[in-house]
C-alpha cells in the first residue's frame, strides 16, 4: 500500500499511510461512539496492520474534538453485535506492531478502554479521560477495571472508576494514564513517536504488575467511594473488581468484569439510569425552539448577592461571563463581595481553580449599589427576597434602564412570573431562571416559559443555563413550577402519614433506605419550616375546607420551631445532632387525638409507596396542564433538584414501570 493509497476499513474508520505508520481515524459523529461499525473497522485495521509488512506501527485518533466518547448506548438491551469491544481491545493490545493512541479530545468509557490497550498514549492538553460507566449503573466491560489499576494503582483506580470522575489531560499525565501531553494536536507527536520507536518489547498494559499501595490508601479510597453510593450496585461492584486485580490473573479479572458488566446492564438500576441518560437528551429538545437562535450574552447582571445570588455569580464567572452585581447598600455590597470571594477561595482550596483563575474571575466582576450599571448587561437575573411587590418594583425599574433587547430573568420559587413580567413594558423579554440552592453546586435550572416569553428569550435562558454547566428543564407557569409543586405534594403526603401513625424518624429512615440522602422531615428542617408556613397562610383563604389538612407543621412554627436554624424543628438540634424531641412527639399525639384518628402501624413499604405515588400523581397533573412537556423532564427535576435517587429513575419512571413497592 503506497503513501497515496487511502483505505477505508468501515464507514466510520479510515486510514492513510505516513512513512510506514498506518494512521487510523475514527469518525462517527457526534461523539465517535464505539458502534458496531466502528468496532468492526478498528478490528479489520489492526488485523490488516499485523499482516502488512509495510506497516511498522499504528496510530489511532478521532475526528473532530473526540477520541471516542464511549459505547453506543443505543445498542444496550439489543442482541450483541460482533465484534464486541473486548475483542477489539484485546486485538489492539496483542498486536505485534506498536499502537499509539493520539487522544485528541474526550476518551470516555469504551474510548478510554481502547486507549488503555494501546502501547503508548499521547493526549492533547484539552483532552478529558474517564470511565463514567457507574453513572449508567454498569461497570467498564472491556478491561477498564483491570488495566487502569495496573497503570495508576488500586487506590486511584477505585476513586476514578467507582465515582465515574473524569480527569484532565494534565491529571492523566501525573497519574500515569497517558505518557505525554501536547498543547495542540497530538497526532503529529504520535506519528513521530511511532516512526522513531526503537525495536524493544511492547508495553502491554495487561501484562503489567499492579503497583504496591501505600498502607491505608486503598481502604480510604473504598470508604470514600462507597459512602457516596447510597444503594447503587455499580460502585460496589467496581470496587470489588478493582481491588481484586492483584490477587488473580488478568484473564480471570477480565472475565469477571465482563460477566458483571452484562449482569448490571440488564438490571433494574442499569435500565433506570439509562432512561435518565436519554431523558437528558430529550430535555435538550424544546418544542418551539427548533432553529431559534438565542440572544447574544456577554455580560450578566445579578440583582442581589445573598446565598443564592452569590452562587449564581460564581457560576457566571466560571462560565467566562463578565458579571455586574448590584446591592442596595454599601454594607450589602461588602457582604456580597465577601461571599463571592469566599466561594472562589473555597474553589482554589479544593483545586477546582487555581490562584490565577481566581484573579482572572475577579477582574470580570464588579459589585456596587448603582442599579444604572445594568445598562451594560445583556441578561439580568434577579435573586432578591421572594416577595411579589419587591420583584415587580425591581422589574419596572430595570425595564427603564436596560436596552430593549436585554433579557430579564426572575429566580422566583413560588411567585407568578407572569405578574412580574407584566410590570415591564416588554413582557416578551421576561423568563424564569429558577436556580436551586446552593446555586454554584446544584445542577438543575428550571427555565420558565411565561405567557408572553419570546422564543429567542426562552432559547437564551436555555443557552445560558447550559453555558453555566447546568441542566435546563423548560416548564410552564404554575405555583412552584415542576419541582416545588411536586415537593409540596410530597410534604403533604408525609404529613398525612404522620397523622396516620408513622413517626417522622420512621418516614425519614424509609426514604433514606430507598436511596434518598435525607428523608423529608430532615430536609424540611434543613430548608426551614417558615417558608412553607408562609405559603400555607397565603393559601388559607382559598383552601377547600373539605380537604384534609394537617396542622402539626403550623403548630411547630407557632412555637418558633423553624428547623436547624433555630435549633428546633421536627427534630431537636441542641447538641448539633438530629435527635427525636419528646415535645414534638407529644404534639403529634395531641393532634392525632384531637382528630380522633385511629392509629395503626405504617410499614416502611407503605411509606415509600404512598410518597412515590403522591409525587407521580402530581406529575401527571403537571403533564395534563401542560406545565411539563414530558414525564422524563419531571424525573430529571426530582433527581437533580430534590435528591430523588437516580438509580431508581425518578417518580414518573417508577410509576410507569410498575416499580412502586
Amino acid at each position: 500500500m503506497g503513501e497515496a493509497s487511502p483505505i477505508r476499513f468501515s464507514a466510520t474508520v479510515s486510514a492513510r499511510m505516513e512513512d510506514g505508520v498506518l494512521v487510523l481515524t475514527m469518525d462517527n459523529p457526534p461523539v465517535n461512539a464505539a458502534s458496531a461499525d466502528l468496532r468492526s473497522g478498528l478490528l479489520a485495521a489492526i488485523r490488516h496492520a499485523s499482516a502488512e509488512g509495510e506497516v511498522r506501527a499504528v496510530v489511532l485518533t478521532g475526528a473532530g474534538n473526540t477520541f471516542v466518547g464511549g459505547a453506543d448506548i443505543k445498542e444496550f438491551g439489543q442482541p450483541a453485535t460482533e465484534p464486541i469491544l473486548p475483542d477489539v481491545v484485546d486485538a489492539i493490545e496483542e498486536s505485534g506492531k506498536l499502537v499509539v493512541a493520539a487522544i485528541n479530545g474526550a476518551a470516555l468509557g469504551g474510548g478510554l478502554e481502547i486507549a488503555l490497550a494501546c502501547h503508548r498514549r499521547i493526549a492533547s492538553g484539552r483532552a478529558s479521560l474517564g470511565l463514567p460507566e457507574v453513572k449508567l449503573g454498569i461497570v467498564p466491560g472491556a478491561g477498564g477495571t483491570q488495566r487502569l489499576p495496573r497503570l495508576i494503582g488500586v487506590a486511584k483506580a477505585v476513586e476514578l472508576i467507582a465515582t465515574g470522575r473524569n480527569v484532565s489531560a494534565g491529571e492523566a499525565l501525573s497519574l500515569g494514564i497517558v505518557d505525554q501531553v501536547v498543547e495542540d494536536d497530538p497526532l503529529a507527536a504520535a506519528i513521530a513517536a511511532a516512526r522513531n520507536f526503537a525495536p524493544q518489547p511492547l508495553r502491554r498494559t495487561g501484562d503489567l504488575s499492579v503497583p504496591a499501595a501505600e498502607p491505608g490508601a486503598v481502604d480510604k479510597a473504598i470508604d470514600k467511594a462507597l459512602s457516596r453510593a447510597r444503594g447503587r450496585e455499580a460502585p460496589a461492584e467496581a470496587v470489588r473488581l478493582v481491588t481484586s486485580t492483584g490477587d488473580r490473573s488478568f484473564a480471570e479479572g477480565v472475565a469477571d468484569e465482563r460477566a458483571t458488566f452484562l449482569r448490571l446492564r440488564d438490571s433494574d438500576q442499569g435500565k433506570a439510569l439509562r432512561q435518565v441518560f436519554f431523558a437528558e437528551r430529550a430535555a435538550a429538545k424544546v418544542p418551539g425552539l427548533e432553529g431559534v437562535e438565542p440572544r447574544k450574552v456577554h455580560t450578566v447582571g445579578v440583582v442581589g448577592s445573598g446565598l443564592m445570588g452569590s452562587g449564581i455569580v460564581v457560576c457566571a464567572l466560571d462560565a467566562g461571563y463578565r458579571v455586574i452585581v448590584v446591592e442596595k447598600t454599601a454594607e450589602a455590597v461588602a457582604k456580597g463581595l465577601d461571599r463571592i470571594t469566599g466561594l472562589l477561595d473555597r474553589a482554589v482550596k479544593s483545586g477546582r481553580i487555581d490562584a490565577e483563575g481566581r484573579t482572572e474571575r475577579l477582574q470580570r466582576l464588579s459589585v456596587g449599589s448603582d442599579i444604572e450599571e445594568f445598562a451594560a448587561a445583556d441578561l439580568v437575573i434577579e435573586a432578591v427576597f421572594d416577595d411579589l411587590d419587591v420583584k415587580t418594583e425591581l422589574f419596572a425599574t430595570l425595564d427603564g434602564i436596560v436596552r430593549p433587547e436585554v433579557v430579564l430573568a426572575t429566580n422566583t420559587s413560588y411567585l407568578d412570573p407572569d405578574a412580574i413580567a407584566a410590570a415591564t413594558s416588554r413582557p416578551e423579554r421576561v423568563c424564569g431562571l429558577h436556580f436551586f440552592s446552593p446555586a454554584h453546586v446544584m445542577r438543575l435550572v428550571e427555565v420558565v416559559r411565561c405567557a408572553k416569553t419570546a422564543p429567542d428569550v426562552l432559547a437564551t435562558g436555555v443557552a445560558v443555563a447550559r453555558r453555566l454547566k447546568k441542566l435546563p428543564v423548560v416548564c410552564g407557569v404554575c405555583e412552584g413550577f415542576i419541582g416545588n409543586r411536586i415537593f409540596s405534594a410530597y410534604r403533604r403526603e408525609a404529613e398525612f402519614l404522620v397523622e396516620d401513625g408513622a413517626w417522622p424518624q420512621e418516614i425519614d429512615a424509609a426514604m433514606e433506605d430507598y436511596g434518598f440522602a435525607m428523608g423529608p422531615f430532615a430536609v424540611f428542617d434543613l430548608a426551614g419550616l417558615e417558608i412553607a408556613w408562609a405559603r400555607r397562610k397565603r393559601q388559607a383563604a382559598t383552601r377547600d375546607p373539605s380537604e384534609r389538612y394537617v396542622e402539626i407543621a403550623d403548630r411547630l412554627c407557632e412555637m418558633g420551631r423553624f428547623g436547624q436554624k433555630t435549633g428546633r424543628g421536627w427534630y431537636d438540634y441542641a447538641n448539633g445532632k438530629r435527635t427525636i424531641d419528646p415535645e414534638v412527639t407529644a404534639l403529634i399525639e395531641s393532634c392525632r387525638k384531637a382528630k380522633g384518628i385511629a392509629l395503626r402501624d405504617v410499614s416502611s413499604k407503605e411509606i415509600v409507596s404512598r410518597l412515590l405515588a403522591a409525587m407521580a400523581a402530581e406529575g401527571d397533573a403537571l403533564l395534563t396542564e401542560g406545565i411539563a412537556e414530558r414525564a422524563s423532564d419531571i424525573d430529571l427535576v426530582m433527581i437533580n433538584g430534590y435528591g430523588f435517587p437516580a438509580h431508581r429513575g425518578g417518580p414518573m419512571y417508577v410509576a410507569k414501570e410498575g416499580l412502586l413497592p
